[in-house]
């Protein structure tokens, strides 16, 4: 970055974190400009926080997919929201913002129905452009399944706020159903990422015997730092409402990511599962 003086870099926030990680050791300053594009995954809020105020860096969120060739929302701040507060700009801007010129983005409820704009009710992203696929190669059923009507249905779930900005909140396969009432993990992830002593966080959904399931959350701790399950659990329980909050931590040296850095949930389930057949609390690596 400083030898060539790149100004728009590209990634997923795992990767973004390592770059924190650098800077809070090295504090590396430059004298060009620089924007940070996130795509990927929802990073957490206080990501943004840490690269515009600590950093002096430009914090953008895009999201699409490659059916979608391969974006469709944006989450600059619109002219007329400057004068907003920061903290609620940056809240903004760790969403999927709202829709790019030439594609249209919905979130729709079981029934085909847009979704309230209350930043609340929580239905799958669906969206329709000229960049939108015509279709999976030679698999006419998975086409079928993707585009319907015209729209491709991301299989993401998102709210929306009163401003129009859509908000990841999770996979639709990684919703956690706790007593009926629908989580997102990735909201948990963000309340960690402010716990001091979290350096990276996932929230899987765990089998329950009275809830059916609950969250449950795979940590990485900060060097020379450590705190235990029962402060962790603690902390989620003050910083969000209590039903989200996670019901146990299991402690790991690294989570399982793609090459582009997107942390692997499905992994992390399945040796939450192996570590549960030892009996003895280890998590395999």
């Amino acid at each position: 970055m400083k030898k060539y003086e790149a100004s728009v870099i590209h990634m997923a926030p795992t990767v973004l974190n390592s770059l924190m990680q650098f800077y809070d050791q090295h504090q590396t300053k430059f004298k060009h400009s620089i924007r940070i594009v996130i795509a990927g995954s929802a990073p957490p809020p206080a990501f943004v926080t840490k690269v515009e105020e600590e950093m002096g860096w430009e914090f953008i969120q895009v999201y699409g997919m490659t059916e979608s060739s391969p974006l469709s929302t944006i989450s600059t701040i619109r002219s007329h929201l400057e004068e907003l507060p920061n903290k609620e700009k940056y809240r903004m801007k760790a969403k999927a913002g709202y829709q790019m010129i030439g594609a249209e983005v919905r979130v729709i409820n079981e029934r085909g129905v847009e979704v309230e704009k209350n930043g609340n009710d929580i239905g799958e992203v669906v969206v329709r452009s000229n960049g939108v696929m015509k279709g999976y190669w030679k698999n006419e059923e998975a086409t079928a399944e993707a585009i319907r009507d015209g729209w491709l249905h991301t299989g993401d779930m998102g709210t929306v706020d009163s401003l129009g900005n859509v908000d990841i909140v999770d996979r639709k396969k990684d919703i956690i159903i706790s007593g009926g009432e629908n989580i997102s993990s990735i909201e948990i992830e963000g309340v960690l990422y402010e716990h001091p002593a979290v350096l990276e966080a996932a929230v899987i959904a765990v089998p329950h015997d009275k809830w059916g399931e609950t969250p449950h959350a795979l940590v990485v701790l900060r060097q020379e730092h450590t705190v235990t399950e029962e402060k962790l659990i603690a902390f989620t329980r003050e910083n969000m409402a209590h039903f989200k909050a996670i019901t146990g931590v299991t402690f790991t040296d690294e989570l399982p990511k793609t090459a582009s850095g997107k942390i692997q949930k499905i992994h992390l389930r399945k040796r939450y599962w192996e570590a549960e057949g030892n009996h003895d609390g280890r998590f395999v690596n």
